[in-house]
């Protein structure tokens, strides 16, 4: 194993000076992407793809354990929370030492590879073993290879004045992803039933499985896509640049060579976090992004509690993919535009904003429904149940609320979620971006670990059968993201790491 030099982590570069005035300064704040190379919108493509895949099947996850092999909800809520997040965070944190040894090129393609081969599995299985073993986590690797690969690619094959838009772009992009798997999460369900299936050459596909047929369809579009990616492509404030991938282990048998690379990259990973464990500045973001982790967790139930909430509260067909999409759909449209605006402003400071906004959002829907009945009945009301949803008869109270609460958390979305990936990967020494932006995926270990407790939630406050309480289980999830602003600021002092080109105040 080559030996790693402990370098000091990197501060993001200055901006280069760039028009702030009028009309003109912010629109020059997104012209900064034009004559960006094409990797970078092919970065922007290949994002779109894989969250439209890893979208459709995380919100079917949940109902197909319980559906289609039998789990209860606490049994599905333990098996996504404590196996399948711990298992995404291990294999993400060594596949940024393995696309630093790989290339990213072809670690794009040995990702959605095993992607392929995973899903594949998970449509045309009923067999509990072989769905979990040959399906749902084979796919744990495939979809880690894919996440510090991207935030590697948007620094990358972007410039330092594009760096900054580049994230709230990429970011958009992946909104874009989600509001087209939520269509189609409602598509799929409305059309097949909710407990329907698919006839396909003489299979009887059920209605989840069918929207894991879709995520294998973006899966396959992939490949022509990453396909145009220009190896060794570098884009720096000179211009384009092409440097070799790097390549460990280039003879022998491919196994063997693939098994050598991934055991050098479990061994840099573990010398990374030896280097970092003697830095004192590590440890302050290691709070910093524990803190982040239980706004994760209002994030991560709208795909692993909030199908099953919808459902029972709401019934079978609920819009729950249409009452998802209000969140995509805003956030599109407000994180470029907070991005440009905000871009003189610390990290830390719109953290510590848009967490107290998300926060706040939850405790909408843990007040009584009967303060909502007749707001439901009037203009508003009526306009997103039967306009925007398409939901017949009486309006249910929820539907108001939920479309309160989530474009309440949009907003405070906007303003602290591209900030965490771009501190990530701004403090990445040079050739190790992917392993250090690895490490901003340690909020959804932690908010994958606490929407673990979400089947036991639903157990007791929200049931398939009996009576239900579920403004209890709201403000249960409430109370836990108000840590994470509570948290920074009271702890500010100890945990906030200085950024470089901004003042500490800011």
């Amino acid at each position: 194993m080559a030996q790693i030099t402990p370098p000091t982590p990197a501060l993001e570069e200055p901006l280069g000076p760039i028009e702030t005035g009028g009309l003109r300064g912010f629109v020059a704040k997104f012209t900064v992407l034009k004559g960006a190379q094409r990797e970078l919108w092919l970065t922007f493509a290949i994002k779109l793809l894989i969250i439209c895949a890893y979208s459709v099947t995380n919100k079917t996850l949940i109902l197909w354990l319980s559906s289609d092999l039998g789990f209860s909800d606490q049994a599905a809520g333990a098996l996504v929370g404590w196996v399948w997040a711990p298992a995404m965070t291990v294999f993400t944190l060594l596949a940024g030492s393995l696309t630093d040894a790989l290339g990213l090129r072809r670690t794009f393609f040995l990702g959605v590879t095993i992607c392929l081969m995973a899903r594949a599995v998970m449509v045309f299985t009923t067999v509990k073993w072989l769905a979990l073993a040959g399906g749902l986590f084979p796919l744990v690797i495939g979809e880690a290879l894919g996440t510090p690969v991207l935030i590697a690619a948007a620094r990358r094959y972007s410039t330092t004045r594009q760096r900054s838009i580049s994230f709230s772009m990429i970011y958009m992009v992946m909104n874009v992803g989600y509001l087209i798997a939520g269509t189609i999460f409602d598509y799929v369900r409305h059309s097949l039933g909710e407990y329907g299936y698919l006839n396909l050459l003489g299979l009887h596909i059920t209605t989840y499985r069918t929207l894991f047929l879709a995520s294998l369809g973006f899966e396959v579009l992939l490949f022509p896509t990453i396909y145009f990616l220009r190896r060794g492509a570098e884009a720096t404030d000179e211009g384009i640049r092409f440097n070799a991938e790097p390549v460990r282990h280039a003879t022998g048998a491919l196994w063997n060579r693939i098994w050598l690379t991934g055991r050098d990259s479990a061994i840099d990973t573990v010398a990374l976090f030896k280097r970092l464990l003697g830095q004192s500045g590590f440890y302050r973001l290691l709070a910093f992004l524990l803190l982040i982790g239980f706004l994760k967790l209002i994030f991560l139930q709208m795909d692993y509690v909030f199908p099953k909430f919808g459902i029972r509260e709401l019934g079978n067909g609920a819009p729950i993919g249409h009452l998802s999409n209000i969140n995509y759909i805003l956030i599109i449209i407000l994180v470029p535009v907070i991005g440009a605006l905000t871009q003189e402003y610390s990290a830390y400071r719109m953290v510590v904003v848009g967490g107290a906004i998300c926060a706040a959002s939850v405790f909408v829907m843990a007040l009584p429904t009967m303060w909502f009945q007749r707001p439901a009945q009037g203009f508003i009301g009526q306009w997103i149940g039967h306009g925007y949803l398409g939901v017949q008869g009486t309006i249910h109270p929820y539907y108001l609320m939920i479309a309160i609460y989530i474009s309440i958390f949009s907003i405070g979305e906007a303003f602290y979620s591209p900030r965490v990936y771009e501190y990530a990967a701004a403090i990445a020494p040079k050739g190790q971006e992917a392993s250090y932006g690895a490490l901003s995926y340690i909020p959804f270990l932690i908010g994958k670990l606490l929407v673990g407790t979400g089947g036991w939630l639903l157990a007791a406050f929200c049931p398939a059968q009996g009576p239900r309480n579920s403004g209890r289980m709201w403000l249960i999830f409430a109370l836990a993201a108000s840590i994470a602003p509570i948290g920074l600021v009271a702890l500010r002092r100890y945990i906030r790491v200085p950024e470089a080109g901004r003042e500490q105040t800011s």
